[in-house]
């Protein structure tokens, strides 16, 4: 949603300061880096129950996601290999948050189903983002859903600046929301292969037409076989003819 809708303004807005940061001598990759680290420290301060700490934290987490492809659009590098080191370090990112939270939950609650929540928050974002990345891969356009990791991260921020009351309720906003962009990137793929991929009587239709092809050649070459034998007899025999003259 946020991609769709935002993320051309964002960009325009971030732009200069991805300027002033390639003068710097900053690179997108350094940028990263740091969001690994604070994402690292938002994960320590929420575990260890320091959750406005972590809320902090989090906000500062995002601003690097922001950052780094500013800095490479604006350096002229952006590049496959920074889209990658992107992509992994969100999951990375992901992961810690999510261990973070259910670290805290271990050891302030202990209910297993509240342990759970920050669990298959995790696991439903990963499935998200993997529906996105093998549609991608594959030549489909998978970018549809109610949430994205900018949502994600927009839910966790609120949930831990009002624990008390909203961090378990978000938590489970976001499972549910993730469960719905999960399935609305996988219908949309689905339909996007089936259209794309011969029906099953096309395929067996195909395959016998094959198998007959190759029979007709087969048969082809057994009859030419057979009559560069036949001549070859013949020449034989005329050859013993002569002979015998």
């Amino acid at each position: 949603m946020f991609d769709g809708k935002f993320r051309t303004q964002v960009d325009a807005a971030v732009k200069p300061i991805g300027e002033g940061l390639k003068k710097s001598g900053i690179s997108a990759d350094h940028i990263t880096l740091i969001g690994i680290g604070m994402s690292v420290a938002c994960a320590v301060a929420i575990g260890a129950g320091f959750l406005r700490l972590g809320f902090l934290l989090l906000l500062l987490t995002g601003i690097p996601d922001l950052l780094d492809g500013a800095v490479a659009k604006a350096s002229g590098k952006a590049s496959v290999r920074g889209a990658f080191f992107d992509s992994v370090s969100d999951r990375i990112t992901d992961g810690l948050l999510f261990g973070g939270i259910a670290y805290y939950l271990v050891a302030s609650d202990g209910r297993p189903w509240v342990v759970m929540l920050p669990i298959a928050g995790y696991v439903s974002a990963a499935v998200v983002s993997y529906i996105r990345a093998k549609a991608d891969a594959l030549g489909f356009n998978a970018h549809t859903g109610v949430v994205e990791r900018a949502e994600r991260f927009i839910l966790l921020a609120v949930g831990l600046l009002f624990a008390e009351i909203l961090l378990l309720p978000m938590l489970a906003i976001i499972v549910i929301a993730n469960i719905v962009t999960a399935t609305q990137r996988f219908v949309m793929v689905w339909t996007q292969a089936t259209q794309a991929t011969p029906a099953l009587n096309d395929v067996r239709e195909l395959r016998i037409a094959r198998r007959q092809a190759r029979r007709k050649t087969r048969r082809s070459e057994v009859t030419r076989g057979e009559r560069r034998n036949a001549r070859a007899e013949a020449r034989r025999q005329n050859f013993s003819r002569r002979s015998e003259r």
